[in-house]
């Protein structure tokens, strides 16, 4: 019996754009980050992040892709490793004094605006967990 080969999602289409930043801006609301600190992850203006929430392009940039690749996966890090979301969604906020962070808040770290930072914390909430899934 032959498997059938899995479809790769087209992520570079209108639908796909529109689902990644809905679930993007969701994230930003329960981690309470402002138009700055949200356009900041994304990498983009601020005003290129108010149209992106209104009318989502047809397709997002590489960049981007990869950016909100690297959050869901720190939101997702979180959620497993605090189960209450409450404490996952506070703890970008709390001095930690693990050495990527150097006694201040995870955010400060992914607010830098340099997509390795986010890769970072990334890493950090992965080794946590026992690797990455």
């Amino acid at each position: 019996m032959a498997i059938a080969a899995s479809k790769t999602p087209d992520l570079s289409s209108q639908a796909a754009a529109g689902a990644a930043l809905r679930t993007f801006f969701s994230i930003a609301q329960a981690w309470q980050l402002s138009a700055d600190e949200s356009a900041t992850l994304l990498g983009i203006p601020r005003s290129t992040m108010f149209r992106w929430k209104s009318h989502p392009p047809a397709s997002l940039p590489r960049d981007a892709l990869e950016r909100l690749s690297l959050v869901f996966g720190i939101y997702k890090a979180l959620q497993v490793l605090l189960p209450v979301p409450e404490r996952a969604d506070a703890w970008l906020r709390r001095p930690n004094d693990a050495p990527p962070f150097g006694g201040r808040p995870a955010l400060d770290r992914l607010l830098s605006g340099l997509t390795s930072d986010l890769y970072v914390v990334r890493t950090y909430l992965d080794a946590q967990r026992g690797g990455w899934s």
